[in-house]
């Protein structure tokens, strides 16, 4: 599940008319990036939770026949498969959200598509290096535990105030400790660890009546870590909460800054972009103050 219905207002005017997750970063947009990760997990059914004013989203991952029909009377081929690429990755669905009531609220709106099932859910604002797996180790850990999973990484103590921050007991895997409580956007001071909470969650259906008694918080919305706080602090409902400690590649196009940095690392490891926009940046970089 893809939460998809944010107004994306840190991006306007580019945002006004265009979904910020359709976004280009080098040449696909973003959300493309969060649909293949979810594929190389093995995951082949999305379900997008968007709002109003979102139907490039769809759009995008629907067959385009005349385009697809222009490209192959060109013999362009390699172009004809990447725009065929994102139309065949997996069964696409789309919900709207309603009223935009936090990433809980859209969380339950994938209730009924869902199931009993346990499900994945992954922001749009966070890319994961395709050559730095978090998925896949995160539904095994849920599968043998079965417990709750979401993905943390350890961030510098001064920036720990922009997200949530774990406290946490070790395991017997280095790269996974259990969840014993969350803080949102704790001050340095006041944080338990340094763990921050990264946009990759694998959930266990129970989350859906957790979320359901959850009163709305901070900004009248219902908060999802108010309801992982709920499983972590009893693992009699579904097994508790553990988390896997990613130390790969991650994007954040969510900032501005950071969606600049984050289009200009992936285009340097590109091999078709990478030398050439290497030998520009240097000269570029050496000149600036």
């Amino acid at each position: 599940m893809i939460p998809a219905a944010g107004l994306g207002t840190r991006f306007l005017p580019a945002t006004k008319a265009m979904p910020k997750e359709m976004l280009p970063v080098v040449d696909k947009p973003a959300i493309q990036y969060v649909v293949e990760e979810a594929v190389s997990a093995g995951i082949d059914d999305i379900l997008v939770i968007i709002g109003r004013n979102k139907n490039a989203l769809a759009n995008h991952f629907d067959r385009v026949t005349e385009l697809e029909h222009t490209l192959e009377a060109k013999g362009d081929a390699s172009k004809l498969e990447r725009v065929m690429h994102s139309s065949s990755l997996a069964d696409i669905h789309f919900v709207r959200q309603g009223d935009p009531r936090g990433l809980g609220h859209a969380v339950l709106r994938a209730k009924k598509h869902v199931g009993n099932e346990t499900f994945a859910v992954l922001l749009g604002d966070d890319l994961i290096d395709d050559r730095d797996p978090l998925l896949t180790k995160m539904i095994d850990e849920s599968t043998e535990r079965a417990a709750t999973v979401i993905a943390l990484m350890e961030v510098e103590p001064d920036q720990i105030h922009m997200y949530g921050a774990a406290a946490v007991e070790p395991t017997d895997d280095p790269d996974v400790v259990r969840v014993t409580g969350l803080v949102e956007k704790p001050a340095a001071a006041d944080a338990p660890s340094n763990l921050a909470i990264i946009g990759r969650y694998v959930l266990r259906p129970e989350i859906f009546d957790v979320l359901e008694e959850t009163p709305p918080g901070k900004g009248d919305e219902i908060q999802l870590t108010d309801a992982l706080q709920v499983l972590a602090a009893d693992e009699q409902i579904a097994g508790g909460v553990y988390g896997v400690v990613f130390r790969g590649r991650r994007y954040d196009t969510g900032d501005r800054l950071d969606y600049i940095k984050s289009v200009l690392l992936l285009a340097l490891d590109r091999d078709d972009l990478g030398p050439d926009l290497a030998a520009w940046l240097k000269p570029l970089a050496a000149g600036l103050p």
